[in-house]
């Protein structure tokens, strides 16, 4: 075995539990491996443990042994373990070194003594492997998320590592994105026998790909490996087309779309839903948010050209479209953190032009991709009181009688109320940042890519959590790269291409007739207007 876990079991500093809890797992040599778990089941934990990270950099206490390629993480420590095994953060923003694209992937060759014939080659290898050519001298700082994130995986491929270690790589890509990084992995796996571990939660994107599935609960010991094939059904956590395949009696269970047709094509279907026809069911009120003639730029490059859009109370809108088109911009602009050049924003029928951001803010609230820029308090629970006393609220006339507790009760992180944010996983920072951005209650929503990090449970509670909201009135954009919690909580959906809406309707009908954003039902069902595995299998079963 490549990778071995003898009895491993872990605490952080002042944790109450252990992260880990007796795991004894083999992962075969040249492997591709899934780790799955819910949020904060230690998944990223493990993968730590690999690269020496774990006991090193975090403290604590580690019990049990660890082998990776003959050698102990333990006592090698981290800069030991970087000659074989490369590492790829959750967040990509916190791995950067340099300013510049090709500089940063360079980094670590340097600092390797790599001649520098040889540093040049392996840069140029892993720009083209990853598409990253265009954006070489790029600022990493004016980069996209998801650019970002292909940048960070580019530099750890570089070192040519035995193994290579990705936490949630994908979380940041667009389905085309994602759909490119992987198959780059597959044929690193595949040609040069690199052993791939990942931790990814949309599981529907990498079920595909894995040879091994790795399952972590976090109310019980150990871990359970094996086939995904074996495994897929076993889980709490199902990818859409496992839900279909379950709910209808597929067997062998179906992995991909193309193995899934075999079976959905031999089903009589309805008839198409007349909502693939019918035009977008706006409410008939004001627009909270609106946009008439936008254009913005970062320097000479134009960002957003001519954006108008119009989003009601009570309206959730999903905007969708490849990484660096500018969606992420387009939010900032609402909220006064990029103005406009020509054109102009509208919060409750009130012109930003001039106005004060933080009173922007008062009305709209405002969720950034990376939540680390919103935690800065000793607790949890501070986070959302702090935001009430800078806005001059309390919980009683911002939230109508409904305290910070509830709302974290709410968001699934009660128990962390007296954590420090910045200790919590992914997932929970990020339902952090969203519970202190949305405490104030604010008129409208801005949320970008607030599904990442989360698990299939913790993004049914956030559907929930927004679902209320909307009955309340709240106007809602999301920016998602998920098309499935897309599918899930929008009933209107816009594409940006090149820093212009291409597409903008009902979500079955955008989403529905996309070759790029179709969701994993629509894909199985295509022309049906079905989106999620409920929408199938409810049709379907009337139909019977």
């Amino acid at each position: 075995m490549m990778i071995t876990f003898d009895h491993i079991t872990y605490q952080y500093p002042g944790a109450d539990h252990p992260a880990l809890r007796d795991v004894t797992l083999g992962l075969p040599d040249g492997c591709f491996a899934l780790v799955v778990g819910s949020s904060g089941s230690g998944k990223s934990t493990l993968l730590r443990c690999i690269g020496g990270l774990v006991p090193h950099f975090s403290g604590g206490t580690l019990s049990g042994t660890i082998r990776v390629h003959g050698l102990d993480p333990i006592s090698e420590g981290p800069g030991g373990m970087s000659r074989y095994v490369g590492f790829v953060f959750q967040d990509p923003e916190t791995q950067a070194v340099m300013e510049r694209v090709e500089d940063e992937i360079a980094f670590g060759l340097e600092q390797a003594g790599l001649p520098r014939d040889q540093m040049r080659v392996r840069v140029e290898e892993v720009l083209d492997l990853l598409d990253l050519a265009p954006l070489r001298d790029r600022v990493l700082e004016t980069l996209s998320g998801g650019e970002r994130q292909r940048v960070t995986i580019a530099a750890a491929l570089a070192l040519r590592p035995r193994v290579l270690v990705l936490d949630e790589p994908t979380s940041q890509l667009d389905p085309q994105s994602a759909e490119d990084v992987l198959r780059a992995l597959v044929r690193l796996n595949e040609d040069l026998g690199l052993t791939i571990i990942l931790a990814e939660h949309r599981l529907e994107r990498v079920l595909p790909f894995a040879d091994l599935l790795v399952y972590l609960d976090a109310k019980q010991p150990g871990a359970l490996a094996g086939p995904p094939i074996d495994l897929a059904r076993q889980l709490p956590l199902r990818s859409p087309l496992v839900q279909i395949a379950e709910a209808l009696g597929w067997h062998p269970t179906p992995l991909t779309i193309k193995a899934g047709l075999v079976f959905s094509r031999t089903i009589v279907q309805p008839p198409a839903p007349q909502i693939l026809a019918s035009p977008p069911q706006i409410p008939e009120s004001e627009p909270f948010l609106e946009l008439r003639g936008a254009y913005a730029a970062y320097g000479s490059s134009v960002v957003l050209r001519d954006i108008s859009l119009a989003v009601r109370p009570g309206e959730i809108v999903a905007l969708l479209g490849r990484s660096g088109v500018g969606k992420s911009t387009l939010l900032k602009t609402l909220v006064g953190l990029i103005r406009l050049q020509r054109g102009r924003a509208f919060v409750a029928g009130q012109d930003t032009a001039g106005r004060d951001i933080a009173a922007i803010c008062r009305q709209v609230a405002y969720l950034p991709q990376d939540p680390n820029a919103l935690l800065f308090a000793e607790t949890v629970r501070d986070e959302l009181l702090i935001t009430l006393r800078n806005h001059g609220l309390t919980h009683t006339n911002a939230m109508h009688g409904v305290s910070p507790d509830t709302l974290l009760e709410r968001l699934g992180l009660l128990d962390k109320a007296t954590a420090y944010p910045r200790d919590l996983s992914a997932g929970e920072r990020q339902r952090v940042a969203l519970g202190a951005v949305t405490v104030t209650r604010p008129g409208a929503l801005l949320l970008d890519e607030p599904t990442r990090g989360l698990d299939y449970l913790a993004k049914h509670a956030l559907a929930d959590l927004l679902r209320g909201w909307q009955a309340e009135g709240a106007a809602m954009i999301i920016v998602t790269h998920d098309v499935e919690f897309a599918a899930t909580i929008a009933s209107r959906a816009m594409l940006l291409a090149r820093g212009e809406i291409i597409a903008d309707g009902p979500i079955g009908h955008v989403l529905g007739t996309s070759p790029l954003f179709a969701p994993q039902t629509a894909r199985l069902f295509p022309g049906t207007g079905w989106l999620t595995p409920d929408d199938a299998i409810q049709a379907l079963r009337k139909a019977t």
